[in-house]
């Protein structure tokens, strides 16, 4: 290369890596994802022109998924840009290892939380229940947010860390009783406790996130930790064909998640406390309390959030659980149909995950969310009515644009300061579910009378176009602030350590 060329290698990076120059064509490392780094320049010269050989040698900070960014990493490097893969805000090493044992977690948690959608239509089969007590069944799953709120109320006390383990561990147990349900009532019972440690999990996870991660990164975290919950799901989906072995093979994918025990302790051993908590941990004696302005806004977000939850789930949880069940009794699919149908159609849903985390956190949260809430809601209630390749290309299509309302699930973390997060985080949750009961139990309902689910997703789906009006007229736009600035109470938030 030239001498333009040669200069250009000679300085430092401040891309996907931010580097120091060690001399000697020497250069190390800053900040960025990595646990080591370092680069060097091997130069031979003939006046002008230059033979240069650059050289990396890094460790990346991301236990476990360093494997699936190996060659984007590497080919990364090789160009001085942030390639589109990237958070917008570089990440440091400790919010990688953070983001990435969040994610492993979060694996496990999409597998429990899916297992009661994907197996509740073989087990009322086994046990001779119609529509109406499948749906009566998963509301009564729903009454598991009490134990979710437990979770996060000790956790705004206790700190983030152990109360998510203890929740994991114990979810992974108690999922696994379901295989030996005697009854729908039993595996309902289990699930209720099961889901609700889930929920708790869910709630924890994304609060820590956003208080790890850099201002202008929270929704590309979202976005990351929402695809491995899909790819949990996922794995859920693989495992769902053993119902076709038998009539009792759906147990099968209850006891699954009982391997994931040692990976969740080896997780527990690497995971700090969240440094925001760290800061703002409640100290001894009576609770620290927001100033009246301050407690207004807090109250004002949460009635807001929590009203937009109630609105999205009522439609979004019947669509999604009565799948299987409109699949298997309406178009007369196979379990393993069922498997294909779901990983076909669901699977570029991380697409539009992917997108909305960084649309979001460039472009803003309000607009990429309230697309997601109006395009998914029409395309996935289309499908309720088609057969065929126009249902699965209109299912298709509704997920991928419904995976853009991931775009608002970074609000609910953001808009609460540290002492209230998960509290508040859990009462929007807890109205969420509320809002799914409804759902289930209406659909569930309106099916057994009509037959018919497009015209009972169809009544529900007003609730979505109601939450989109309600996010372009009422959302503060939260993207690139950090939460200090939106929660003024909150400590300042020391440097991050080395």
């Amino acid at each position: 290369m030239d001498d333009a060329g040669l200069a250009e290698l000679r300085t430092r990076r401040d891309d996907l890596v931010g580097e120091t120059d060690l001399g000697g064509d020497s250069f190390g490392l800053t900040d960025g994802p990595f646990e080591h780094y370092e680069r060097t320049l091997e130069v031979r010269s003939d006046g002008q022109n230059h033979r240069v050989v650059e050289r990396f040698s890094y460790r990346m900070a991301m236990p476990v998924w360093w494997i699936a960014f190996w060659w984007p990493m590497r080919h990364g490097l090789r160009h001085r840009s942030n390639p589109w893969w990237a958070p917008p805000d570089r990440l440091d090493a400790r919010a990688a290892r953070v983001l990435s044992l969040l994610a492993l977690i979060q694996v496990v948690d999409g597998y429990l939380g899916t297992v009661i959608t994907q197996t509740i239509t073989f087990a009322a089969d086994e046990f001779d229940r119609g529509d109406t007590a499948q749906g009566l069944t998963l509301a009564l799953v729903r009454l598991g947010i009490i134990v979710a709120l437990a979770v996060v109320a000790l956790a705004d006390r206790k700190g983030r860390r152990n109360l998510l383990m203890g929740a994991a561990a114990t979810a992974v147990v108690t999922t696994a009783l379901g295989a030996a349900s005697p009854g729908l009532w039993f595996l309902g019972g289990t699930q209720m406790v099961a889901r609700g440690l889930t929920m708790g999990m869910g709630i924890l996870i994304g609060v820590f996130a956003a208080e790890e991660l850099p201002r202008g990164s929270r929704a590309y975290g979202v976005s990351i930790l929402t695809l491995a919950a899909a790819f949990g799901a996922g794995m859920a989906v693989w495992v769902l064909p053993v119902a076709d072995l038998s009539e009792r093979g759906w147990r099968i994918v209850y006891l699954v998640p009982l391997l994931t025990l040692p990976g969740l302790v080896a997780v527990a051993r690497r995971l700090p406390e969240s440094r925001r908590f760290s800061a703002n941990r409640p100290a001894a004696g009576p609770a620290r309390l927001l100033r009246p302005a301050s407690r207004s806004a807090e109250h004002r977000r949460l009635l807001l959030l929590a009203v937009t939850a109630f609105l999205l789930l009522v439609f979004a949880a019947p669509a999604s659980q009565f799948q299987n069940d409109f699949l298997k009794d309406h178009r007369d699919y196979s379990a393993s149909g069922i498997a294909l149908f779901t990983l076909f159609t669901s699977t570029p849903a991380g697409i539009g995950i992917f997108a909305a985390g960084r649309l979001a956190d460039t472009r803003g949260r309000r607009g990429v969310g309230a697309t997601g809430l109006v395009g998914g809601t029409l395309f996935i209630v289309s499908s309720y009515y088609l057969s065929g390749g126009l249902m699965w290309a209109g299912h298709l299509v509704g997920v991928v644009l419904g995976a853009l309302t991931v775009a608002l699930g970074v609000y609910g973390p953001e808009l609460f300061s540290t002492t209230h997060r998960a509290r508040a985080n859990g009462i929007i949750v807890a109205l969420g579910v509320l809002g799914s009961a409804t759902g289930l139990i209406l659909v569930g309902a309106i099916v057994d009378r009509l037959d018919n689910y497009g015209h009972a997703l169809a009544i529900v789906g007003i609730g979505p176009m109601l939450a989109a009006a309600l996010v372009m007229a009422r959302f503060p736009e939260t993207a690139r602030v950090e939460l200090e600035t939106l929660n003024p109470d909150d400590s300042p938030l020391a440097e991050p350590p080395d």
